[in-house]
């Protein structure tokens, strides 16, 4: 008898074109700072069994609920600017769950004020990633995390890094993981290529070029476990 084992990804290209993977759509391709639906199907396949309960505190447009549903998980998802009904609304700041209840988080968080996520006032998306207070503000999200996750288990953690022409590189990414080492243990460090993408365009090349930069193309995941 041959056994039914869930197909992984292998690779670094794991940005499925508009969500596309699955019996249906996944969240809003539309959607600012939308997450692939790959890269949280590779990791709950990986990391989750049927029935455990996922957490996302940062939500957006849904990808990782409906994900989740449809790999038979139980899932939450909050968002201080809920798009849906499904999404409860909440400050990833203060998660209103027991310690040690969690079996995986995954979270997709701004990577700066680079876009407009929502109109709330109290979002994390409104703080430049030049300013201390954007990582200040970050670590508090990370010690909830911490404090729902059950020991043993995993955080996912997606970042992009920073360029703007008035303060140049900032290594986003980098600082991050410097952050989650204080609360988790590293278990990996992915790179999410995104295909296709927007910059990836003669006017951005032009940029590039003018004012000496790389066209960035990949963001970090980093997996880190609760010990």
């Amino acid at each position: 008898m041959v056994e039914n084992k869930p197909v992984l990804h292998p690779t670094t290209l794991w940005d499925f074109p508009k969500q596309s993977y699955g019996k249906t759509p996944k969240g809003d391709w539309r959607f600012n700072g939308v997450t692939p639906a790959g890269v949280i199907y590779n990791l709950i396949i990986r990391y989750t069994k049927p029935g455990d309960l996922v957490v996302d505190p940062m939500c957006g447009s849904g990808t990782t609920i409906d994900v989740c549903k449809e790999e038979g998980r139980k899932v939450i998802g909050y968002d201080i600017a809920p798009t849906r009904p499904d999404i409860i609304q909440n400050d990833a700041r203060k998660i209103p769950l027991p310690d040690n209840s969690v079996d995986m988080v995954f979270i997709d968080p701004p990577y700066g004020d680079n876009v407009k996520y929502s109109d709330h006032p109290d979002c994390i998306g409104k703080i430049s990633a030049e300013k201390k207070e954007f990582y200040q503000e970050l670590e508090k999200v990370a010690k909830e995390i911490h404090r729902i996750l059950k020991p043993g288990k995993i955080a996912s953690w997606l970042i992009g890094d920073h360029w703007r022409k008035k303060s140049g590189f900032i290594p986003v990414g980098f600082k991050i993981y410097q952050m989650l080492e204080k609360y988790f243990e590293p278990v990996d460090v992915i790179c999410v290529v995104r295909r296709n993408q927007r910059s990836n365009t003669k006017i951005w090349e032009q940029r590039a070029l003018r004012y000496n930069f790389y066209l960035r193309g990949f963001k970090y995941l980093f997996i880190m476990k609760k010990v």
